[in-house]
């Protein structure tokens, strides 16, 4: 299960897997965040907030985050991971091969500073 919400005003989407994701979880997500990137030209950037990664639903779940990391990278510049995750400390360096956007991690409890981080304030 992925919970996402979109803050239109500040171009930012929150993103909170709260389960094993599932590939209609990312089609969902991409009814909501691709129309906005139509009418903007761009998305500034996912939060990813969640304590621990809870992984894929299954092999098809996979696929379709792949897909759209694929689909929507070139048009997000920033990415903060919100995790206290083992993984958080080791995804940017993996996810450097896959996109171009600049990527910060932050400790679970530190939404704000990712949010202040994104807006540049930080």
């Amino acid at each position: 299960m992925l919970s996402h919400e979109l803050d239109r005003d500040a171009g930012v989407l929150v993103v909170r897997p709260e389960g094993p994701l599932s590939s209609d979880d990312f089609k969902s997500m991409a009814e909501v965040v691709d129309p906005y990137i139509l009418e903007t030209g761009s998305l500034k950037a996912p939060i990813i907030h969640v304590k621990s990664f809870p992984g894929w639903e299954d092999l098809t779940g996979l696929v379709e985050h792949f897909k759209f990391v694929r689909d929507h990278h070139r048009q997000i510049a920033k990415v903060a991971l919100v995790s206290d995750s083992k993984l958080a400390s080791f995804a940017p360096k993996i996810a450097t091969h896959f996109v171009n956007a600049e990527i910060s991690v932050f400790p679970f409890e530190k939404l704000d500073e990712a949010r202040e981080w994104i807006s540049g304030a930080k």
